[in-house]
């Protein structure tokens, strides 16, 4: 479901909470129009967070306070929300705090990252995908991650670090050329300034992600963040304890994987063994 452009289904959390917003718009007697104006979002998004069907935006959240007299309910509330897991709308979320993050740390050990995919390794996955895409939604979804990798050029003052396991590049998906191709791609990007990517050797005594893959991103206001993927759903975390915990391991997996030169010294070899 994630990157599908659905909504999470509705939970008892996230229709309490629009029931709120709407018994406070009600007694300022604003219709959702009206609403929908001050806070600078569209009534049928009002009326999608009022039945439940949308996660509101932290910016929702904020400027429904500021109309409301800044009791501070609605963002206690939004707290609680926070801490559930999610479907697609979870990583628009994710999506958006990419777009302004001074640091973002990503590991994988399933398929190299979006970010650094190319465009034949990715339509590989998009045609391999099941319940099958037709060749327009293939295209569609080649766009939007084409788009989402200007971010590793666009914001030269981020910090991107990626840890990758050996494997993903061993198991040659899509055949030799696309593989030669894949590794020339993260080559490349590993010599812009703001990139560093690291190899976990698949030869490893000890290894701190065993859980699976992650990513914490770290926002202007120095506010950090996580989030887990797994099949058909995914997790964003703002519990601070549980992002410390994840910052705690991934500290750790960068100690136990190669250095920066050795992991490019590493991908060099085994695209001369292609």
């Amino acid at each position: 479901m994630v990157g599908t452009g659905g909504e999470p289904e509705s939970s008892d959390s996230l229709r309490t909470f629009g029931a709120v917003v709407q018994g406070l718009r009600e007694h300022a007697g604003l219709s959702r129009e009206e609403f929908g104006e001050l806070v600078r979002f569209s009534k049928h998004t009002v009326a999608s967070v009022e039945l439940g069907r949308r996660m509101p935006d932290p910016e929702f959240v904020q400027r429904a306070e500021e109309v409301f007299g800044r009791t501070g309910a609605l963002q206690r509330a939004a707290g609680c929300l926070e801490r559930q897991p999610g479907l697609a709308a979870w990583f628009r979320r994710w999506a958006r705090l990419e777009q302004v993050a001074i640091t973002l740390y990503t590991y994988e050990c399933r398929l190299i990252p979006g970010l650094l995919q190319t465009e034949a390794y990715a339509r590989t996955l998009f045609r391999n995908q099941l319940p099958p895409l037709d060749d327009e939604q293939i295209e569609a979804q080649w766009v939007a991650r084409a788009e989402r990798q200007r971010l590793l050029r666009d914001r030269p003052n981020t910090a991107f670090c990626f840890l990758l396991e050996e494997h993903l590049f061993r198991r040659r998906h899509g055949g030799v050329d696309v593989t030669r191709g894949l590794i020339n791609h993260v080559l490349e990007v590993s010599e812009l300034r703001n990139v560093e990517i690291q190899i976990m050797p698949t030869e490893q005594e000890a290894h701190a992600g065993l859980d699976g893959p992650m990513q914490l991103l770290e926002t202007p206001e120095n506010k950090w963040f996580a989030y887990c993927e797994g099949q058909e759903s995914g997790q964003f975390i703002a519990d601070r304890k549980v992002v410390s915990m994840l910052q705690m391991r991934y500290a750790r997996m960068r100690s136990q994987a190669l250095t920066l030169t050795d992991s490019m010294s590493l991908l060099q070899r085994m695209r001369g063994d292609l």
